[in-house]
């Protein structure tokens, strides 16, 4: 069941953070949804403006709707992750997706202001809810890429303002996160600190963490093993994920992790059998070591076990 994110976050609010996650091809929703169910878990599937251009927006919205038939007790939010402007307004008019995230990050505080307002007048007047970004994550993803020398993290007295003035409905922080497999060197952390301060300035309002893969050491070590060349990758400690959501954060992005597991799947399979040409036979693996990765995943964020509970509160609500 496709419901608003507004709904989901109600729920989760200071106890536990959604799992939100990028999707592309069939085997990622099957291992999705395969993981959420077995972890009983209310989440939320990103489309990216990449995989919207992958094969076709249609298709995968088609897939989506299907596996909402295939797991009739799913319950999941549909979102658009990093989207410019086109974007967003594309998909708030398709009515098909849940919440939309504008990303105008990159400009001044007034210019993201501004184009901000625009998409929640939109997104709002068709009851779909936005997420917003201040500051701004360093890293590569799709195509998003930021130096680290650019990279600046969000001022909680502007989060305050932005979020009064713009209408926006959750709002992602730069904390110190980044975007791909390569987030942190030495003894960089999350800046729980600014959470904390935004938190007191704007109680119950849900925030979000991006580039919150936690680039599994085991998963790089075996893809290198297997002829990949990922040094030095690093990723977010997976054990923050519930002091993050004490305070506030009720989303977490998550894509560079399930793009190594089919990386880490791939490589070995073809490595231990080269004579096999069967698409589906690593794409079963895949879909299986997917689902168990979501699972564990699903346990770290506490979101793990909570798909009843949401169920009642939704029908409460109602």
């Amino acid at each position: 069941m496709i419901v608003s994110t507004k709904k989901l976050f109600a729920h989760a609010y200071g106890q536990y953070a959604l799992g939100a996650y990028n999707i592309n091809n069939a085997e990622q929703l099957m291992g999705l949804f395969r993981g959420n169910i077995e972890s009983q878990a209310p989440f939320i599937i990103q489309i990216s403006k990449g995989a919207r251009k992958y094969t076709d927006k249609r298709l995968l919205e088609a897939m989506i709707r299907a596996s909402e038939q295939i797991f009739p007790e799913a319950i999941f939010a549909v979102h658009i992750d990093h989207g410019d402007e086109e974007t967003c307004l594309d998909a708030i008019r398709s009515g098909f997706y849940s919440s939309v995230m504008i990303d105008a990050s990159d400009k001044d505080f007034a210019e993201n202001m501004a184009i901000t307002k625009r998409i929640v007048a939109a997104a709002h007047a068709k009851d779909v809810a936005v997420e917003a970004e201040l500051g701004q994550l360093g890293g590569v993803e799709e195509h998003i890429s930021v130096a680290e020398d650019r990279a600046h993290l969000t001022d909680p007295k502007q989060a305050e303002e932005f979020i009064s003035q713009s209408g926006c409905d959750s709002l992602a922080c730069a904390i110190g996160t980044s975007h791909g497999a390569y987030k942190f060197s030495g003894s960089q952390s999350i800046h729980f600190d600014i959470l904390e301060e935004i938190q007191k300035l704007v109680p119950g309002f849900p925030l979000v963490m991006h580039g919150s893969s936690s680039v599994p050491a085991e998963e790089v070590e075996r893809i290198n093993a297997a002829g990949g060349k990922l040094k030095g990758a690093k990723g977010v400690d997976e054990t923050q994920f519930k002091n993050a959501a004490n305070l506030g954060v009720t989303k977490v992005n998550i894509d560079t992790d399930g793009r190594l597991v089919w990386t880490r799947v791939h490589r070995e399979f073809f490595r231990d059998q080269p004579e096999v040409f069967d698409l589906r036979k690593p794409g079963e693996i895949f879909m299986n070591e997917y689902a168990k990765y979501i699972f564990h995943k699903n346990q770290m964020l506490g979101s793990a076990g909570q798909l009843e509970a949401v169920r009642q509160s939704l029908q409460f609500r109602k």
